[in-house]
């Protein structure tokens, strides 16, 4: 039965919500649900990272662009050093297990130790002395010297997304799925990330608004506890993540129905072969990989332009950390709502009906129309002092977190989407070698890079002005630059992607035809039995 035939023997309901096939539910499940639980674990570290060190003592939204590009950056070149290292000495599988462990067993060190201890083991005089004579620009520098326990935290958590969920799950899904499945799994995939971002969100906003309980035996105030007992479940969710890692490689992935003879093949004769100036020679080499790269460093300098403004208006409108930690978690819930719908109703659906290039088009829309709105209002704060309260009833501060909220849901809502769905997609049609080395040099130093690019222009504007509100206009007329750019690379790369699917999908029909041909010619020149004397 030809994947032709499959989907159209599904009922249009079910084609509309679930094109998932009764005999792959074995493979597509388990997937859904580590996909669930890697993302359960980004969400809740997340929240607490930016909480931890935007409202640590003399601290704010200032500290995370200099955390990215002094902290971050050389953190996920490292780990990208190591995933390599790795990759060339052990199976894929045995370097989930080993990358993953690493994470867990970091996060349980935080609760155990540096957690307990963080007030005796930060630089706080050491950062009094440089708080005297650097400039006021460098406060975000000196709070992420002063708070290091901190900073640390926050460059795992940041990693757990960029090698776990993004190299390590992402590049094991790209192996063992098929073109024809990706059409129907990937934007599926999304409401396993989507329901997994509603209900850690919910269960932080639950925890958020209980009382300090002096029955527990950890922490000294709600926002103490509520830190271990997130993390105890980071933890419990990593190691069930493992478990399933190791069912379905045991038992789905033996069966050539659902991952084939080949590919184990390939990834074995790529083994040793891994390295990073390799990847990054065969990056620069292929204009293909090199649009990829653009839409991926687009994005990630974009969003962080966008997000931390908006952050240091929540600080200033919620400062206190179990406040801020509120919040955050309430826009999460809401992420998590519309990803879950527009994962059921806008990106499959949209990759099958309207193509790759209309669909990847559709992120950089949604940030370019809500940037918009968003800079407007904040560049039009002082003028809306009577105003805003008399029209919408909330402060022109309060009406600016507001409209970055919604700025910050339809963004992330379209990246976990239609931005992951598409980028995901368009590593398939390529062979399994450029496919894993251009992915590790993209997701595991680019994507990093977009971020620090934001950063960097974040952390150069503050050393000079000093000011998010007087970088604002500044930081708004790159973002447009960026975006018009990232426009291009979807464009460029859309007709590449089509032009090497055609190809792949005639082969397959070819080998198809083939080997019915061949079987056919078998059946006739196979002798007839000969019957046996009586």
């Amino acid at each position: 039965m030809t994947e032709h035939t499959k989907q159209t023997a599904f009922s249009p309901l079910r084609k509309l919500l679930w094109p998932i096939h009764n005999e792959e539910h074995k493979k597509f499940i388990p997937l859904l649900i580590i996909f669930f639980l890697v993302s359960f674990n980004y969400n809740i570290l997340r929240t607490v990272k930016e909480t931890l060190v935007v409202t640590a003592p003399n601290a704010g939204a200032e500290v995370i662009p200099f955390i990215k590009v002094w902290a971050m950056f050389p953190g996920a070149i490292l780990m990208t050093f190591l995933f390599t290292w790795l990759s060339n000495r052990f199976s894929k599988e045995t370097v989930f297990y080993i990358l993953v462990s690493t994470f867990l067993l970091y996060f349980f060190f935080f609760v155990l130790y540096l957690f307990p201890n963080h007030e005796s083991l930060h630089f706080n005089a050491a950062a009094d002395s440089l708080q005297a004579w650097l400039p006021a620009g460098f406060k975000g520098f000196i709070s992420m010297f002063r708070h290091w326990t901190f900073t640390i935290f926050y460059v795992f958590s940041e990693l757990w997304s960029n090698i776990v969920l993004t190299v390590l799950f992402w590049g094991f899904v790209n192996q063992v799925t098929k073109y024809h499945e990706a059409t129907r799994f990937y934007g599926l995939f999304g409401l396993g990330a989507n329901f997994s971002c509603v209900f850690s969100s919910q269960v932080a906003v639950y925890l958020a608004k209980q009382p300090f309980n002096p029955g527990l035996p950890f922490g000294n105030t709600p926002w103490e506890q509520q830190l271990y007992i997130l993390l105890g479940l980071v933890l419990a969710c990593g190691v069930l993540t493992l478990m399933i890692f190791y069912w379905i490689n045991k038992t789905v992935l033996n069966d050539p129905k659902y991952y084939c003879v080949e590919s184990k093949k390939q990834e074995k004769a790529l083994k040793g072969t891994l390295s990073m100036r390799e990847s990054f020679t065969r990056l620069f080499k292929s204009r293909y990989l090199l649009s990829i790269t653009v839409i991926v460093i687009a994005y990630n300098i974009v969003i962080n332009l966008c997000e931390v403004l908006w952050k240091d208006q929540i600080k200033t409108l919620y400062p206190n950390a179990s406040e801020y930690n509120l919040y955050i978690n309430e826009v999460a819930t809401w992420i998590g709502i519309l990803s879950t719908l527009a994962a059921v109703f806008v990106s499959g659906n949209s990759i099958r009906r309207f193509g790759w290039t209309f669909t990847a088009m559709l992120t950089p829309i949604v940030i370019l129309i809500t940037s918009i709105f968003f800079f407007g209002l904040l560049f039009s704060q002082s003028y809306l002092d009577g105003l805003g309260i008399l029209i919408f009833g909330m402060s022109p501060l309060a009406l600016t977190v507001f409209i970055g909220s919604i700025q910050n849901i339809l963004s992330r809502s379209a990246k976990y989407t239609v931005y992951d769905a598409t980028k995901e997609m368009a590593f398939i049609p390529l062979s399994s070698e450029d496919r894993i080395k251009g992915k590790a040099a993209i997701d595991g130093v680019c994507n990093r890079l977009g971020k620090s690019g934001g950063s960097v222009i974040h952390q150069g504007l503050l050393i000079v002005f000093a000011s998010f509100a007087v970088t604002a206009p500044y930081v708004a007329g790159i973002l447009f630059l960026i975006i018009g750019g990232w426009f291009s690379a979807i464009t460029r790369l859309g007709k590449s992607f089509k032009t090497l699917t055609n190809e792949r999908l005639e082969a397959a029909k070819a080998k198809e035809t083939a080997d019915a041909t061949l079987a056919a010619s078998l059946v006739i020149k196979s002798p007839e039995p000969k019957l046996s004397n009586p």
